[in-house]
């Protein structure tokens, strides 16, 4: 002990050790700080994107991205059945994202905005990018706007539509997979009124929808019909697919699924989370729509029920032999707020996370999430365990909203092995490409269109699904229309007429 010190140190030396304790804080203070520093340094990428399914990725995905890209990532996730309330209503308050998802319906409803020069226009900078600018030309020119690249796209087939539907409920009424429009009918009907679960209840029906005309059952059973896609060229005029025979009968149909009680009958207010739980929890047993859904509905579904099987279709053969309505090969683009952009350096740096997303090690990553986790490697090819599936669709399966032209991206590995379902859902979209119907009107301009698209849109949705209601006869639903043309729509016409004969495109 030092004498006079109670507690065994002198003041003086009480002194030295507070003042080092003090350098010491402070030093390591300073040391966070610097660190922190270099954390704010990174460039942040704000993005907001639709949420397709129940959970956000996995943070520690993200914590990867983010140090493999050296960037801060700030991803809003909306639900994707207000998303386009939302991005609208964002667009509305100048509140958007630097980089937005807009869909391809939605697409449309943004134009006015991109020509007033709410957006970046990105081609200029794409060749500065070894990713970005081997972007695939066609596709870029899909997206287009007034000949201008505004967007990155997100890749998809031209049509992945088709007819998911329970394959154990088939068999339990030895049914065989419907090939024609009458035969689906009869599939659905089936299932609604013959207990095809087996419990001795009156519990099922046929088809579920939702409040959707284009990605929901009406447009899908529309080509089955034999409805043209958006727009029939007929003589030296483009006609309306609302105002063709074909649609009619698509609605017909429809509206004696209803009378029939075969659908659910509030389809027309229907979302599209509860069209797909109804379809998991076994109360429906035919799913209309994106045929890649298959196994993230199979999972869940098991999940309910273990004995769930389900089965595809993609050729249903109507009036006019198989059909099936395309979009252009993307499913939306990523636009660049100039309210949030401020400079071109803030612009290179937010194109630079999306170049630096194609590449190889990031790429993947979102694709396939951790190695040893979510998948492993057999050689230069993944293998995705059955084990993991549950994990992937909780942690990873959101973020293929975030990869831009992930299809034609070579950097992406293959997988050896898939699911079964997942590679006949493939397979039969690749087969939707021999009978597909595209839009005449793809890069054609109607300046009205783009006007009042919001508004015209309205009154033939309205009145399609007040005809499958019941609402309106055939002469209401006329009337619907001449209303169309007088608010607008001869003038699409018009328009959309003179473009596409005075391109020199008339058969």
């Amino acid at each position: 002990m030092i004498s006079g010190d109670p507690k065994g140190f002198s003041r003086k030396t009480r002194s030295l050790l507070g003042l080092l304790l003090a350098t010491l804080l402070l030093s390591s203070c300073m040391g966070r700080k610097e660190a922190a520093g270099d954390l704010d340094d990174r460039p942040v990428v704000s993005i907001m994107a639709p949420l397709h399914f129940p959970h956000a990725p996995d943070p520690a995905i993200i914590d990867e991205i983010e140090k493999l890209t050296n960037t801060r990532l700030d991803i809003e996730w909306v639900p994707d059945g207000i998303y386009s309330d939302k991005m609208n209503t964002s667009l509305m308050t100048n509140s958007l994202k630097k980089a937005t998802f807009v869909k391809y319906t939605d697409y449309n409803l943004v134009k006015n905005s991109v020509r007033s020069g709410a957006f970046w226009e990105i081609g200029p900078y794409l060749d500065r990018f070894p990713n970005l600018r081997q972007l695939d030309e066609d596709i870029l020119n899909q997206s287009a706007l007034d000949g201008k690249i505004y967007g990155l796209y997100t890749e998809r087939l031209s049509s992945r539509q088709g007819i998911i539907i329970r394959e154990d409920w088939l068999e339990r009424l030895k049914l065989g997979k419907p090939r024609t429009i009458d035969e689906l009918y009869e599939v659905m009907k089936a299932f609604t009124y013959e207990d095809p679960d087996g419990n001795g209840k009156a519990d099922t029906f046929g088809l579920a929808d939702r409040n959707d005309l284009i990605f929901g059952v009406f447009k899908t059973l529309s080509s089955y019909f034999g409805t043209p896609n958006n727009w029939l060229v007929s003589g030296h005029e483009l006609i309306p697919e609302f105002a063709t025979p074909q649609y009619m009968d698509t609605m017909n149909f429809m509206r004696k699924l209803y009378e029939q009680r075969i659908i659910n009958q509030d389809f027309a207010v229907t979302s599209k989370e509860v069209q797909r739980n109804l379809f998991i929890r076994g109360q429906v047993g035919v799913y209309i729509g994106s045929m890649l859904d298959v196994q993230r509905l199979a999972d869940a579904a098991e999940l309910v029920n273990p004995e769930a099987r389900f089965a595809l279709v993609n050729r249903i053969e109507g009036p006019l032999g198989y059909r099936i309505w395309s979009i252009p090969n993307f499913n939306g683009l990523y636009l660049f707020s100039k309210k949030a952009i401020k400079t071109e350096e803030e612009l290179l740096q937010t194109l630079e996370f999306f170049d630096r997303s194609m590449e190889k090690d990031v790429a993947n990553l979102m694709k396939y999430g951790f190695e040893g986790r979510h998948y492993k490697l057999e050689g230069n090819q993944v293998v995705l365990p059955e084990d993991s599936q549950e994990l992937r669709a909780n942690e990873l399966s959101v973020l293929y909203t975030l990869m831009i032209a992930d299809l034609s991206n070579p950097n992406i590995m293959k997988v050896a092995k898939q699911d079964s379902l997942t590679e006949t859902a493939e397979r039969l979209s690749e087969d939707n490409e021999k009978f597909i119907v595209r839009d005449p009107t793809e890069g054609l301009k109607s300046k009205t269109y783009d006007e009042k698209n919001v508004e015209l849109y309205k009154i033939i949705s309205d009145a399609t699904y007040n005809y499958m209601l019941g609402h309106l006869d055939e002469a209401g639903y006329r009337q619907e229309i001449e209303r169309w043309k007088r608010s607008g729509g001869s003038k699409v016409i018009q328009e959309y007429t003179q473009d596409y004969f005075g391109n020199g495109d008339a058969g």
